[in-house]
C-alpha cells in the first residue's frame, strides 16, 4: 500500500484525532468522514450486477426457513 505523509497544524491533528474510535487509524478517519456516502441506489445498481442461479436462491430460502424455526437466543457469559 502506498503512502503519503501530510503535514497539520496542531490544532488540526486534535480534531482528527478526537474522532478516532479505539485502534481505528487517522487513514480510517479520514475515509469514514470524507468517502462518499452510499445510497439505496448505490445498492440497487450493484444487485443489477449480481447474478445468482435459482439453485444458490433455493439455498438461501431454506436457510431463512430454517432460521425461523431455531430463533437465536441471548449467549449466558
Amino acid at each position: 500500500m502506498a503512502v503519503k505523509t501530510i503535514t497539520l497544524d496542531l490544532e488540526a491533528y486534535e480534531l482528527l484525532r478526537r474522532h478516532k474510535k479505539g485502534k481505528q487509524s487517522f487513514s480510517q478517519v479520514v475515509k469514514e468522514h470524507f468517502e462518499p456516502k452510499r445510497t439505496i441506489g448505490d445498492f440497487r445498481r450493484a444487485l443489477d450486477e449480481v447474478m445468482l442461479s435459482e439453485e444458490t436462491l433455493d439455498a438461501i430460502d431454506r436457510q431463512i426457513e430454517a432460521r425461523r424455526h431455531d430463533l437465536a437466543r441471548a449467549v449466558e457469559l
